[in-house]
C-alpha cells in the first residue's frame, strides 16, 4: 500500500472516530454526561495528546534523519565514482577497460535506483551490479603499470574501489524503512481515541463536523510526510539523481 493510500485511510478512519464520539451523546446515559464525567475524560485526553504528539514528533524526526543518511551516502557514493573514474584517467589508456566498466556500473545503478518509467527504486542487493562491480575491481588488478607512478594509481584505485564495495553494502544495509508500522498503528489509534473524546465533548454541529473533517486530514498528511520520508527512492519526495547523473557526465562517454 503506497503513502497517499495509507494517509488518506488514516484520515477517514481519526474523521469517523470523531463521528462516532458525536453519537455517543444518544447512545450514553444522561447519568453519564455530567460535567465532572467530562472533566475527567478531557483530563486524560490532555494525557493521550501530549503522548501522541511527542510519538509524532519523534516519527517525524526518525524519517528525516533517514532521509537525510541516505541523501549524504548518495552523494558520497557519486562523488567516490568520479574520484575513480579520474584516478584511471591519470592512469592512462591502460585503464580504458575498467573505465568502460564503471560507466556500465554507474549507467545500472541509475536504473535501480531511478527508473526510467518512473517506478520506486530498489535499494537492493541486485547480483548484475554487484558483480560489474567486481568486474572492476578485477580489471584493476590486471592493470600492468610500467612504472612507479602508474603503480601508485593503481593501488589508488584498488583502495577507491574497495570503499565503493563498502559503501554500497551501507546503502543496502541502512536503506531499509527506519518506522516500523506498528508505530504508526499505535500513533493512529490514540488519535482516533482523542477525537472520539473530542466528539463526545463538542456541541454537534456543522462546524465541528468541518473542523474535525480539515484536522483529520492535517493527521493524514503528517502520516504521509512520515512514509514519504521513510521511502527516499519513491514518490514525490524521492531522492534526486543529479549527483549520480553529475557523476556519468565525467566519466568515460559512451563508446570509447
Amino acid at each position: 500500500m503506497d503513502a497517499l493510500t495509507t494517509s488518506l485511510l488514516v484520515a477517514v478512519a481519526v474523521f469517523l472516530s470523531s463521528l462516532v464520539g458525536l453519537s455517543l451523546h444518544r447512545v450514553v446515559p444522561e447519568g453519564h454526561l455530567s460535567q465532572e464525567t467530562r472533566s475527567v475524560i478531557l483530563l486524560g485526553t490532555g494525557t493521550l495528546s501530549l503522548l501522541a504528539s511527542l510519538v509524532l514528533g519523534l516519527l517525524v524526526s526518525t524519517a528525516k534523519s533517514s532521509y537525510d543518511a541516505t541523501e549524504t551516502r548518495i552523494q558520497n557514493y557519486a562523488a567516490e565514482l568520479i574520484l575513480l573514474d579520474e584516478t584511471l584517467r591519470d592512469y592512462g589508456d591502460g585503464a580504458l577497460p575498467p573505465r568502460r566498466l564503471l560507466r556500465s556500473y554507474t549507467e545500472l545503478f541509475m536504473q535501480i535506483l531511478w527508473p526510467k518509467t518512473g517506478a520506486a527504486g530498489e535499494l537492493g542487493e541486485s547480483g548484475s551490479a554487484g558483480a560489474l562491480m567486481e568486474r572492476v575491481r578485477e580489471t584493476i588488478r590486471a592493470l600492468q603499470p610500467v612504472d612507479e607512478g602508474q603503480k601508485w594509481l593503481q593501488n589508488q584505485a584498488l583502495e577507491e574501489n574497495i570503499l565503493l564495495l563498502r559503501q554500497r553494502w551501507l546503502l543496502i544495509e541502512g536503506g531499509g524503512p527506519s518506522v516500523r508500522p506498528a508505530y504508526i498503528g499505535i500513533l493512529v489509534f490514540w488519535v482516533m481515541l482523542i477525537f472520539a473524546s473530542f466528539g463526545f465533548s463538542a456541541p454537534r454541529n456543522a462546524t465541528v463536523v468541518i473542523g474535525f473533517l480539515f484536522c483529520s486530514l492535517a493527521i493524514g498528511s503528517a502520516i504521509f510526510l512520515i512514509l514519504e520520508l521513510d521511502n527516499p527512492f519513491s514518490g514525490i519526495l524521492r531522492i534526486p539523481s543529479g549527483p549520480v547523473e553529475t557523476s556519468l557526465a565525467h566519466m568515460l562517454p559512451t563508446g570509447t
